[in-house]
């Protein structure tokens, strides 16, 4: 009776931890729709968190704390980009693993970049708050300006770690096809900082200060709600062992290495537009501060598919279910182009309502015009980008997300972005950062069925290299003479 107990316990705990691919069945449109709108509550939360600091920032009625929040944004981005690169490739190596069917690969491979994830956080926010002064003053940040903006980074980068931590489980789970679950770990963000920031501003009048210790306690809530279901429901992680962790170093950096790059080159755009809007002054920051935390929040359905879509296309890669793959990337495109549209309408009505809140005038509320205007509907290829760059970070090709978001933040930014300031000033900035990005949006989905077709024809193998094929790659065709 004991042993018969024994065995359904033990059957219990397998059912418990075997994961489940549950992408490689049902309706694709369904899949994208629900993966990336529940991952965008999730970043709306997060998004949410920077906007009402810098809401209840602006009811303060001092620009140069909105400007400082503004400037702080652009490092914090920058650190996070980091963090994203480590979920991206958590995400992309356990959903394989799941696909395949490898449920103690999958936890073994979890843990590895769990601690590289730690390790990493330290590193960069260390870094980061010792050389703040510096960034600040580069990216034109001066005076008071500048001392506001580093005193507010230097009480939130000592979580880096944490938050670190929190968003490689919260990949985790999204392998797992546990949609809601991710969502909950992200949706605490926003709902911790949206309940401690008034009152550490405006009730303990801690001003800026009160919104950066606002934005910790936060972190440490997305920890929890991330780590608790992911031991639960999904068998944890794998006791750390060093051979292993080792080994691991090549598989995981030859996908985060690229990501992290791939995600840094944003911020490093954001970097260049900040410094060419920052000689029109603190009301012009301001009102491009309001503008960085608007666009995510507007727009958190697209930030969200690189993410979202990523454990769709991985199971289904995993499986060698090319046709799946294929469907995947389109079904993502039309779903961003519907959902752009619809953001483009409520934006350009609800412009001047958005300046008033925050109190912009002059050139602060002219940029969010422009922006609600021009600059909405590109974030379309913004949208196809990233869904290119899902695909390659799960097809075993992340240096080309990395080369391509590199292209699009330079390239594609800083003659656009000159130009336009010389046309048009302030506005013109705007405008030539989202212009930048269309033609490589389209490389992004040719090269993206390309190499579909290229793992479908045998021409690639889907285990091997990383390196780009070219056409002299190819098998000659029928009728060549060589």
């Amino acid at each position: 009776m004991l042993a018969r107990h024994k065995l359904y316990i033990n059957r219990k705990a397998s059912i418990l931890t075997q994961p489940t691919a549950k992408f490689l069945t049902g309706d694709l449109m369904r899949h994208v729709v629900i993966m990336s709108l529940s991952a965008s509550f999730g970043l709306v939360s997060i998004f949410l968190a920077d906007f009402a600091d810098l809401y209840f920032i602006s009811l303060l009625g001092k620009k140069e704390m909105a400007a400082a929040v503004g400037f702080a944004g652009t490092l914090i981005f920058f650190n996070m980009s980091i963090m994203i690169g480590l979920m991206i490739a958590m995400s992309a190596l356990a959903s394989q693993r799941i696909g395949r069917g490898e449920g103690d690969e999958a936890r073994r491979i979890a843990t590895s970049v769990a601690v590289n994830a730690v390790m990493i956080g330290i590193a960069s926010g260390s870094v980061f708050w010792l050389c703040a002064p510096d960034f600040m003053e580069f990216l034109g940040a001066s005076g008071e300006t500048r001392d506001l903006a580093v005193r507010y980074l230097r009480i939130i980068l000592p979580t880096a770690p944490i938050s670190a931590l929190a968003m490689v489980c919260s990949g985790l789970l999204r392998a797992h096809g546990d949609a809601r679950r991710a969502m909950n770990a992200t949706l605490a963000v926003g709902i911790v900082n949206a309940i401690l920031d008034p009152i550490f501003i405006f009730g303990f009048s801690m001003g800026l200060e009160g919104a950066a210790y606002a934005l910790v306690a936060a972190r440490f809530a997305m920890l929890f709600f991330a780590v608790y279901p992911v031991i639960k429901y999904y068998g944890g992680f794998a006791p750390f062992d060093a051979a292993h962790f080792r080994k691991d170093f090549r598989p995981i950096y030859a996908i985060a290495g690229p990501a992290i790059l791939t995600n840094i080159a944003t911020p490093i755009g954001l970097a260049v537009v900040t410094r060419a809007i920052a000689p029109y002054g603190d009301a012009a920051v301001a009102g491009y501060a309001v503008i960085g935390r608007l666009s995510p929040l507007a727009f958190c359905v697209i930030f969200a598919l690189s993410g979202a879509v990523g454990p769709i296309i991985g199971q289904n890669f995993g499986a060698r279910d090319y046709g799946r793959v294929r469907e995947t990337l389109t079904k993502a495109m039309l779903f961003t182009g519907v959902y752009t549209l619809f953001m483009w309408a409520v934006l350009f009505l609800m412009n001047g309502f958005i300046a008033d809140q925050f109190g912009l005038m002059d050139s602060g509320r002219n940029l969010v015009f422009w922006f609600a205007l021009i600059v909405a509907p590109l974030f379309f290829f913004n949208g196809v980008l990233f869904v290119s760059n899902a695909a390659f970070n799960n097809l075993n090709r992340p240096l080309w997300s990395t080369l391509l978001n590199w292209g699009r933040n330079t390239i594609g930014i800083a003659p656009f972005v000159w130009l336009g300031a010389e046309w048009a000033g302030a506005p013109g900035v705007i405008i030539g950062q989202g212009l930048g990005g269309v033609f490589f949006a389209g490389l992004g989905v040719w090269l993206g069925f390309r190499l579909i077709d290229d793992y479908e024809n045998g021409r690639q193998d889907p285990k091997k290299g990383w390196k780009i094929k070219l056409m002299r790659d190819r098998p000659a065709p029928p009728f060549s003479t060589s």
